[in-house]
């Protein structure tokens, strides 16, 4: 009999793996950072044993959410500037608070809110833009969360950050440098979008992301003004614009996606290019429905986003899995797609495979990271039980998440953090919402 460090036990086990089934009376034993046994708990327990036994009876387990696009610092700009088109919304409110506030120690606060936030939501990994990502990485290493954490570059300046371009790549560059090859943070580059970022900043950020075999990541046709403005300029879509300096591949991940043409949805499908589908962000800044049925249909991988908590205002993979899922049966008129086991795929495997960490998370494996989330089931809203994964897309909340495991450890126990202070965190924000306010 060899012995786990944790062996963890649900009336329901959703792997994700294959063509999902699910494991009534289902275990996962963990040693270590990694998943060693996969099966019924009579199966694990024949060749496993542990002083820790998680989870039990009215339990799901399942693997740990990805959101794979937010701006995770930006939650201290929560509700700052509501119910405006997203230019205005951009230009005229976000970028001057961004302009006067964002700094290093913002950055150092505001991350330990996002990460709470994340966790206690499910959520082990998420993929971030911004600046700063030195400082978010070493946060996010410090919890213990998992990160795929881009550095950002746009064309102008951005106070004592960067006087030009050139500051941007040598800021991405060292911190690429610093932290490549860590366990919890993969390392990327972000140039912002089309409309912020010359073509040569783009050939320049794939040309330092292939130097050191690293993810890109970039906001795509989001907005009508954003192809418009493509269109005037290039005389392209702004995913042909990218596809024709060559920018596009399996490595990036491309946020949004609202805007596509059938071209677009080809190019993206022979590019392999992964997508983040924003659905609340997209909604509440009125700028579209991402084409997402015929993405899946043409072979498009795409997982699910929040986008920063300034423009959805959480961030809950939970609730993008359930608003997708029903917002695309009634743009299409039809009950069929985007079905609860599909929302589920996108806000895991799929998730996992676009950031580039299918063959570490997403699913539960043997082998793989041992990045769990338990679900309590005894709810009044989660009876009764036909269908886990209806359950899990359409009714689960937040409060309902119980543990979360992320690499072997545990970060939320009996919905309590583990490796942070929730009170001081919560005080942080509000002094910085004081200091905002004023």
């Amino acid at each position: 009999m060899q012995k786990a460090d944790y062996i963890i036990k649900a009336d329901y086990l959703i792997t994700m793996e294959g063509d999902l089934p699910v494991i009534s009376g289902g275990a996962v034993a963990v040693q270590d950072d990694c998943i060693v046994s996969v099966g019924t708990f009579d199966e694990v327990s024949d060749t496993f044993s542990s002083d820790n036994i998680l989870g039990g009876k009215n339990r799901a387990v399942f693997p740990g959410l990805i959101n794979t696009h937010t701006h995770a610092a930006m939650v201290y700009f929560r509700g700052l500037a509501d119910d405006l088109p997203l230019m205005e919304w951009l230009e005229k409110h976000i970028w001057p608070a961004e302009f006067k506030w964002l700094t290093a120690e913002f950055v150092d606060d505001a991350i330990e809110l996002a990460c709470l936030e994340m966790l206690k939501a499910g959520v082990t990994t998420y993929a971030d833009m911004y600046l700063y990502q030195g400082v978010a990485a070493k946060k996010v290493d410090q919890i213990g969360m998992r990160g795929l954490i881009c550095s950002g570059v746009i064309d102008f300046p951005w106070r004592d950050y960067a006087q030009s371009a050139d500051d941007y790549f040598i800021k991405a560059e060292e911190y690429i440098k610093n932290w490549k090859g860590k366990e919890l943070i993969t390392t990327g580059i972000a140039p912002h979008a089309t409309f912020t970022c010359s073509p040569d900043n783009y050939i320049r950020a794939k040309e330092l992301a292939d130097k050191y075999d690293v993810h890109l990541h970039t906001h795509l046709a989001e907005t009508q003004f954003e192809v418009a403005h493509c269109r005037e300029k290039f005389g392209k879509t702004p995913v042909e614009h990218l596809d024709s300096i060559g920018f596009l591949s399996e490595k990036v991940s491309a946020a949004h996606c609202v805007w596509l043409t059938d071209k677009d949805v080809e190019i993206l499908a022979d590019r392999k290019v992964g997508v983040s589908h924003c659905v609340e962000s997209n909604l509440k800044l009125a700028s579209g429905f991402a084409p997402v049925p015929e993405l899946l249909k043409a072979g498009v991988k795409v997982g699910l986003g929040t986008d920063g908590a300034a423009s959805n205002n959480d961030l809950s993979i939970l609730g993008e899995m359930s608003t997708a899922s029903k917002l695309h049966k009634a743009v299409a008129k039809d009950a069929t797609v985007v079905d609860s086991r599909t929302a589920l795929l996108m806000a895991t495997r799929n998730g996992a495979e676009i950031i580039g960490l299918g063959n570490k998370v997403g699913s539960i494996k043997v082998g793989k990271k041992a990045d769990l989330v338990i679900a309590d089931l005894n709810k009044p809203h989660l009876a009764p039980i036909y269908d886990i994964y209806s359950h899990i897309s359409y009714s689960l909340h937040p409060s309902d998440i119980e543990t979360v495991m992320v690499n072997g450890k545990i970060l939320i126990e009996d919905r309590k953090p583990t490796t942070l202070n929730e009170d001081e965190v919560l005080s942080k924000a509000k002094s910085w919402q004081m200091k905002i306010k004023e």
